[in-house]
């Protein structure tokens, strides 16, 4: 997913690993998406990993970094979303899980190399995505992340409009990890879509044959 430091030959090198994550706001809700592929230098390790993690009923997140580092992040953040909502006698905040992300990635920057998407609904701010990376939190209306990305900033950037419909925001977001994984190397596989609304959770399956295309092989 990013890079991490792997033993090699008994001298500690470099192992590149990538990624691509991406959430959306549209009114009403938020789609967030990520590839499946988690891989190690050349090498893939797994082809299927769904980087897209509850945190709480309406509350998820995209993984990206160490997978190990990014699944204990997003575990621990579960729990006390779970002990935040008995003090309170009422479901969590968006921005409550994603404030929650931030703490642990600034305090552990040192031991932890992971970057998480967070996005839910909530009954105070409906659909929300925000980006934490290190001690920054910032709500965005589109977020993308991982290798991936640095190959769709431009698709994004010419593409995407405010006040997009559910099903447009799908497809916008389907097209632009279709893309990604046809770029970076590291990643791939199927694309895990999930959609979140008042009405509850909905997820979704992309596989390599039903992706779009936008050139002849």
């Amino acid at each position: 997913m990013q890079t991490t430091s792997g033993l090699i030959g008994g001298s500690t090198v470099p192992v590149t690993t990538g990624t691509t994550i991406m959430a959306v706001e549209f009114s009403g809700g938020i789609v967030i998406a990520s590839d499946s592929r988690v891989s190690a230098g050349e090498a893939v390790v797994n082809r299927v990993m769904d980087k897209l993690s509850p945190l709480y009923e309406r509350i998820c997140c995209a993984l990206s970094g160490s997978a190990a580092d990014a699944q204990a992040i997003a575990d621990i953040t579960s729990y006390q979303l779970e002990l935040h909502s008995l003090e309170l006698q009422e479901e969590p905040r968006v921005r409550a899980a994603a404030s929650m992300v931030r703490n642990i990635c600034y305090k552990y920057k040192e031991e932890l190399l992971a970057h998480l998407i967070v996005a839910g609904w909530d009954r105070s701010h409906q659909g929300q995505v925000y980006v934490t990376l290190g001690g920054m939190l910032v709500r965005q209306p589109c977020a993308i992340g991982g290798s991936g990305s640095t190959y769709i900033y431009g698709y994004v950037d010419a593409n995407y409009r405010a006040g997009m419909s559910r099903d447009e925001c799908k497809q916008f977001v389907t097209n632009a990890i279709a893309l990604a994984i046809s770029r970076d190397g590291s990643s791939g596989g199927v694309i895990f879509l999930t959609t979140i609304t008042e009405k509850g959770t909905e997820h979704q399956v992309i596989l390599p044959n039903e992706m779009p295309r936008f050139y002849d092989e």
